[in-house]
């Protein structure tokens, strides 16, 4: 597999053994949000964009993402969520956002997630966005619910879209205590119950304008996209590398009859190493553009389920149980699937553009 520059390596593995290691099971198992660890990355710097080009700073973030994604993809999904909160703030033009709420997420003092779900669908005519905001004095007034937003909960915050009506919307941040508004906890899932995920339902919430992310938030969704989804990339990346990994350490046991299945390790790092290669390349030439960035996202959810599943294969009966870490690496994949954009989102996404 590639060899890469390691962004303050010896650190970043450090906090991932004192904080997430000892608590993967947990996590797993028993629904466990390790947002410590969120925070001890905020607090070492690792959410910080002081001295650094726009290529540092993604190339920097990709990185860390994709090492915890190697121990504990739930937690590297986590971070995505609040880097996601951080890219909607860092490009905005509220400066009460940027210059007041921003620094907290950065420093991780305050941890936030993702919303925009069910907007991004709705954009793609897949759904139907679910929330309404209408104008009062010095802010707007919301209400609906949404089915799933991960890494919030009490001290917490989160950005959204609501539609003023059947043209407009508009982007907003909100902490999780905000009055009118009631968070129902999910833990159902077959995997990643450990990120904190609650449906979310708004009984005339009240935001205020320092709050407001934009107020087009369509365009302004257009404008960042492509990074926010660019942090999705090494999820699949480091559950694919703990996969490759792990068979790699079972070929010789058995008299090496993991060697005569049919895909192998090196098949697999193959692909990797060049999705990988591709990808870091775009992000150092600036060219994340969202065609680009949409098709390794795809290309990396792919081999991200081969990969789990070719190791399920060669840790044979020992995977098949429930709190092993090859199971645990197949359910990661298939939230993979499902997270938007979603491999039937892509999908489509790339039909339409194919038939144009």
């Amino acid at each position: 597999m590639l060899k890469e520059k390691a962004f303050e390596l010896d650190q970043l593995h450090r906090i991932i053994e004192t904080y997430l290691v000892p608590y993967v099971q947990k996590v797993d198992q028993e629904a466990y949000y390790a947002d410590q660890f969120l925070k001890e990355l905020g607090d070492a710097g690792y959410f910080s964009t002081t001295g650094k080009t726009k290529a540092e700073i993604i190339l920097d973030r990709v990185f860390v993402v994709k090492e915890t994604a190697k121990v504990c993809m739930t937690t590297a999904f986590c971070i995505w969520c609040h880097l996601a909160a951080i890219t909607y703030l860092t490009n905005c033009d509220n400066q009460h956002l940027k210059q007041h709420t921003l620094p907290k997420l950065i420093a991780g003092d305050v941890i936030a997630g993702s919303g925009l779900s069910n907007p991004l669908k709705s954009f793609t005519h897949l759904e139907k966005i679910h929330l309404e905001a209408h104008k009062v004095e010095k802010g707007f007034s919301v209400n609906g619910a949404l089915p799933a937003i991960s890494n919030i909960g009490e001290g917490h915050a989160f950005a959204f879209i609501a539609k003023v009506n059947e043209e407009e919307s508009v982007m907003f941040f909100t902490p999780c205590d905000t009055d009118g508004l009631t968070m129902k906890k999910h833990t159902n899932f077959v995997g990643l119950n450990g990120s904190a995920t609650y449906g979310c339902k708004f009984d005339d919430v009240f935001i205020p304008e320092e709050n407001i992310i934009s107020y087009e938030a369509f365009d302004y969704v257009q404008q960042v996209r492509s990074e926010f989804v660019s942090y999705q990339i090494p999820l699949g990346l480091g559950v694919t590398a703990a996969s490759i990994k792990a068979m790699e350490e079972t070929l010789d046991i058995s008299e090496g009859v993991n060697r005569s299945l049919r895909v192998q390790p090196q098949d697999l790092s193959d692909k990797y190493d060049e999705l990988y290669s591709e990808f870091i390349k775009l992000v150092e030439e600036n060219d994340l553009t969202w065609e680009k960035v949409i098709r390794i996202r795809l290309e990396v959810a792919y081999v991200t389920l081969e990969a789990v599943q070719a190791g399920m294969i060669h840790h044979g009966g020992g995977g098949y149980v429930k709190t092993s870490d090859s199971a645990r690496r197949l359910r990661e994949a298939y939230f993979i699937v499902n997270l938007t954009p979603t491999i039937k989102h892509l999908e489509k996404i790339f039909t339409e553009n194919a038939s144009n």
